[in-house]
């Protein structure tokens, strides 16, 4: 077995680099891991990309045509469920709104980790 021996500040240098690395293949990972339909979004954020009113999305909870969490207050849905209301035509919307509602709610995500991150 042979021993190396390297200046303190040179290691560090060589751990934060190897801590970067690890950090993006695992960030990398994640991003392209997650189901698209499993993604959860907010009342705001569907309202606000596929144009539809607080209202409307009030009465299609109410009527039990859309499945929904409510955690404190606030009203989550996932993606697959929005994509089966505009197949249904429940809500009048187009798919390119969808496309727009997925990239912001991912854009969101990913500043909110980087944030983190630099705290």
């Amino acid at each position: 077995m042979e021993v190396i021996t390297i200046d303190s500040a040179a290691f560090k240098k060589l751990e934060a680099k190897i801590n970067a690395i690890a950090d993006y293949v695992a960030n990398n990972k994640v991003a392209e891991e997650v189901n698209e339909d499993e993604i959860w979004v907010d009342s705001y954020e569907v309202c606000t990309f596929l144009k539809i009113s607080e209202k409307t999305l009030q009465r299609l909870r109410v009527g039990g045509d859309i499945t929904y969490s409510n955690i404190r207050g606030r009203y989550f849905y996932k993606i697959a469920e929005i994509k089966r209301m505009l197949e249904n035509r429940m809500i009048k919307s187009t798919n390119e709104n969808l496309n727009d509602l997925i990239t912001n709610h991912k854009l969101y995500v990913k500043e909110r980790r980087d944030s983190r991150k630099n705290q």
